[in-house]
C-alpha cells in the first residue's frame, strides 16, 4: 500500500496543494507515469498499478484543472540509465533481453526525459492536455 500512497495518492495531494499556485502562475503540471502504465509489472504489481493510475489521474486532472488555465500531462519513462538501473544494465542476460526489445536498441538517458518535460511546460504545447508521452525508445510500441 505504500507504493500506491507514494505514487498515486501523493501525486493527487501535491496536485491539489499546488493548484492555486499553478493557477496564479499560469503553470502546468507534469506527472511521471511509467512504461508499466501500459502493461503488467510481474515483479512489482503495485508499482505497475499505481503508474497505470497516473495515466488516468493525468486525464482527470486535465479536465478538472482546465477551468483554471492549468494543463496537466505526463511522461512515461522506459528503461533509463540511472544508478537504480545500474545492476540491470550490468547483468548481461537481463540487459540483452531489455535492449533486444527496445527498437532504438538502447537505454534512455535522463536528459531525454528533460527535453519532453521542457516541451510540455512550454507554450509550444499549449493545446496538449491530458496526454501521457512514452519516452522509451519504442519499447511500448512493440
Amino acid at each position: 500500500m505504500d507504493i500506491l500512497d507514494i505514487h498515486l495518492v501523493g501525486n493527487l495531494r501535491l496536485a491539489n496543494a499546488f493548484r492555486p499556485h499553478l493557477k496564479a502562475s499560469k503553470g502546468c503540471l507534469i506527472n511521471i507515469a511509467s512504461m508499466y502504465s501500459y502493461f503488467g509489472s510481474p515483479r512489482a504489481p503495485a508499482y505497475g498499478a499505481a503508474k497505470t493510475a497516473i495515466v488516468s489521474l493525468t486525464k482527470s486532472l486535465a479536465l478538472a484543472f482546465v477551468e483554471d488555465g492549468i494543463r496537466v500531462n505526463a511522461i512515461a519513462p522506459g528503461f533509463i540509465k540511472t544508478q537504480l538501473s545500474r545492476a540491470g544494465r550490468e547483468e548481461p542476460e537481463y540487459n540483452d533481453k531489455v535492449v533486444a526489445r527496445i527498437p532504438s536498441g538502447e537505454w534512455s538517458d535522463p536528459k531525454e526525459l528533460a527535453g519532453a518535460a521542457i516541451f510540455l511546460a512550454s507554450s509550444a504545447s499549449r493545446l496538449i492536455n491530458g496526454v501521457t508521452i512514452p519516452i522509451d525508445g519504442g519499447y511500448t510500441a512493440v
